[in-house]
C-alpha cells in the first residue's frame, strides 16, 4: 500500500492543490459548496497522483541513475511496471468520472488535458530534450488553478488566469533551486535541467525574470479580483522575500548549493502564505 502511495507522490501533490481551494474560494467570491470542494480536491489528488505515477513508470531508468529518486517503488522492484501503469490507469480514470459526476465537464476536461500533458508532454517529450522542460512543462502544475475555478463556474475568468500565471512563473525558480541543490543527480542521468547545462549566471539571470514576473502577476491577480488593498501590500511584500533570498545565491559561493536549497523551502512557503491570504483576503471582502 505504501508503495501504490508512493508512486502518487503525495507530498508534490498536497502542494498542488495548496493553490486549488483558494481558486475556488476567489471565483464562488467566498466559501464553495462544501461537497464540491472536497469532491474537486479528492479527485484533484487522484488525477495529479495518476501522471505522477505515469512519470515514475516512464522514467523508472533513469531513476534508477540518481540517488534521490533510487529508492522510489518501481526502481527497487516493490512494485512492477504493468502493475504501476494498470495502478495510475484506474485513479486516472477515477479521477475523471469523479470530476464528470460531481463537478462540471470543462473541470473534467481541463484535469484529462493536465494528466496528458504532463506525461506526453513533459515527461516523454520536453524532459530529456531541453534546458525549458521545467518552464513549459510546468504549466500542467498551474492546471489545479484553472480547475479549481472551472469545477465552481464552468468557465474561466482574467481572475483564474492571472492566477494560473503566478504559479506559471513560480514554478522555474522553484524547480531550478531543487535542481541546483541535486544537480549531480540530473546530470548522472543525463536530463538537461537549466542548472546542469547552464552557467550559474544564466541559471540566476533566469530564476530572477521569472521571480519578477510571478510578483507582477501575483500584482494583476490581486487587482483583476479586486481584493483589498492591505491584501495587494501583503503580497508584494512576500514577493520581495522571495526575491531578497536569490541575492544570496552568489556565483562562487561556497555555501552555493545550499543556499539554493533554502530558496526551494522558502518558495513552498511561500506558495502556501498567497495561497492563505487570498482565501482570507476574499472571504473578508
Amino acid at each position: 500500500m505504501r508503495g501504490y502511495l508512493d508512486l502518487m507522490k503525495l507530498r508534490v501533490v498536497e502542494l498542488l492543490l495548496v493553490s486549488t481551494l483558494p481558486a475556488m474560494v476567489l471565483a464562488a467570491e467566498g466559501l464553495p459548496d462544501f461537497g464540491l470542494a472536497i469532491a474537486t480536491i479528492f479527485a484533484g489528488t487522484l488525477a495529479a497522483g495518476s501522471a505522477n505515477a505515469f512519470n515514475m513508470v516512464i522514467e523508472s531508468d533513469l531513476d534508477k541513475l540518481m540517488s534521490r529518486t533510487a529508492k522510489r517503488p518501481i526502481v527497487t522492484g516493490q512494485i512492477s511496471k504493468t502493475h504501476a501503469t494498470i495502478f495510475a490507469s484506474l485513479i486516472g480514470s477515477l479521477s475523471l468520472l469523479l470530476f464528470w459526476n460531481f463537478t462540471t465537464p470543462l473541470a473534467t476536461l481541463l484535469a484529462l488535458i493536465a494528466i496528458v500533458f504532463y506525461v506526453v508532454v513533459y515527461t516523454m517529450t520536453l524532459k530529456q530534450r531541453t534546458a525549458q522542460n521545467i518552464v513549459w512543462g510546468g504549466a500542467a502544475g498551474c492546471m489545479p488553478v484553472l480547475i479549481g475555478w472551472s469545477a465552481v463556474t464552468n468557465s474561466l475568468s482574467p481572475i483564474a488566469w492571472a492566477f494560473f500565471f503566478v504559479i506559471f512563473f513560480w514554478t522555474p525558480p522553484h524547480f531550478w533551486a531543487l535542481a541546483i541543490k541535486y544537480k549531480d543527480d540530473y546530470a548522472a542521468a543525463g536530463t538537461p535541467m537549466l542548472p546542469v547545462v547552464a552557467t550559474k549566471a544564466r541559471v540566476l539571470k533566469q530564476m530572477w525574470f521569472h521571480t519578477i514576473m510571478m510578483i507582477t502577476s501575483s500584482i494583476w491577480l490581486n487587482l483583476a479580483a479586486d481584493l483589498p488593498t492591505w491584501s495587494l501590500v501583503v503580497t508584494v511584500m512576500l514577493g520581495v522575500v522571495f526575491a531578497r533570498q536569490l541575492f544570496a545565491l552568489k556565483e562562487g559561493s561556497p555555501e552555493y548549493a545550499n543556499v539554493a536549497g533554502k530558496i526551494f523551502q522558502w518558495s513552498i512557503t511561500y506558495l502556501s502564505l498567497l495561497s492563505v491570504l487570498l482565501v482570507v483576503a476574499e472571504l473578508l471582502r
